[in-house]
C-alpha cells in the first residue's frame, strides 16, 4: 500500500458539488493535481453505495474507498455497492419486531419504496431506486410525536440500533461516523495526515477529526458555528462556496508539495 503525505476526506452536496447544479467542474484543477501526486480523496456522504459508486466512476475516483450512509459502512474501492446488504436485512427484522404501536409511526425508505422517495425527496425515480438499495442504514419519517419518539428510539437502543436525526429523517443504523471511518481508512495508508472538507453540522465530527479541517462556504445550508480549533489554525473557513472554495483550499496543499 503507497503512502500518501495526506488523504482528502470530503462531503459532496455544497461542498465538493454545487448546491444547485451538483456539479465539480471549479473543483477540477484540484482534483486532477491530487490524482497526479496519487493522494486519495475519500468521497464522505449519506448517500448508499450505489450512489456513491456511481458518481465516484464519473469523476475518476474509483480507486479509492468511499464513506457511505453517513459513515454507517464503507465501499470499497473498484466495488459496486451490493443491494440490501445483511446490517440492512437485519435492521428491517428489528423493526417489524418492534410492538405495533412503537412501530406504525415510523415510515422508512424500505415501506416508502421507490415512489415515495421520490416523491417526498424530490429524487428522480432512477436516483430514488438508488437510494433504495441500502446496506447500512434506514431513513424513514417519524409521524408520531415526540414522547412516542423517544420510546421508539429507546426500544431499538435495547437492541443495538442508533437513530439520529437529520434535516428530515430519522436515520436507524448499528452505529459508526464518518470521523470512526476516517480512521480505519487512514490506517490503510499507514495514517499519514488527514485533510477533510465539509459545509454543514452533520460534518462537525469530520472536520474535527481531521489534522486539517476546511468549511467551505455554502449560503444555502445551515452552516457552521465558530469552532474551537479555527482558533489554532487546525479549522479553516473557505472564501468561495462550494467547489470553488474546495479549490481554493486544496491549491496550496499542492503548492507545498510542488515546492518541496
Amino acid at each position: 500500500m503507497q503512502h500518501p503525505p495526506f488523504i482528502v476526506f470530503t462531503d459532496l452536496d455544497g461542498t465538493l458539488l454545487d448546491h444547485a447544479s451538483y456539479g465539480w467542474d471549479p473543483a477540477r484543477p484540484a482534483l486532477e493535481g491530487l490524482a497526479r501526486h496519487a493522494i486519495p480523496v475519500i468521497l464522505a456522504s449519506s448517500k448508499t453505495g450505489p450512489e456513491i459508486a456511481a458518481l465516484r466512476a464519473r469523476m475518476g475516483l474509483s480507486r479509492w474507498p468511499a464513506i457511505v450512509e453517513n459513515g454507517a459502512g464503507l465501499l470499497p474501492a473498484e466495488t459496486p455497492a451490493p443491494a440490501l446488504g445483511p446490517d440492512y436485512q437485519r435492521l428491517r427484522a428489528l423493526l417489524e419486531d418492534l410492538p405495533a404501536e412503537l412501530r406504525a409511526p415510523f415510515r422508512g425508505f424500505g415501506d416508502l419504496g421507490p415512489d415515495g422517495v421520490a416523491e417526498d425527496a424530490g429524487l428522480s425515480p432512477e436516483g430514488a431506486a438508488m437510494a433504495c438499495r441500502r446496506s447500512f442504514s434506514e431513513p424513514g419519517l417519524w409521524d408520531g410525536d415526540a414522547g412516542s419518539e423517544a420510546a421508539f428510539i429507546a426500544a431499538l437502543a435495547e437492541r443495538g440500533v442508533t437513530a439520529r436525526r437529520g434535516g428530515r429523517y430519522l436515520t436507524l443504523s448499528f452505529g459508526g461516523t464518518k470521523a470512526d471511518r476516517m480512521a480505519e481508512i487512514a490506517a490503510q495508508y499507514d495514517a499519514p495526515r488527514m485533510v477533510a472538507l465539509g459545509d454543514a453540522p452533520n460534518d462537525r465530527e469530520m472536520l474535527e477529526t481531521a489534522d486539517l479541517g476546511f468549511i467551505i462556504g455554502n449560503p444555502h445550508g445551515t452552516g457552521l458555528p465558530p469552532l474551537p480549533g479555527e482558533a489554532t489554525g487546525q479549522i479553516r473557513r473557505s472564501t468561495k462556496m462550494g467547489p470553488e472554495g474546495w479549490n481554493e483550499m486544496i491549491q496550496p496543499l499542492l503548492s507545498n508539495l510542488t515546492e518541496t
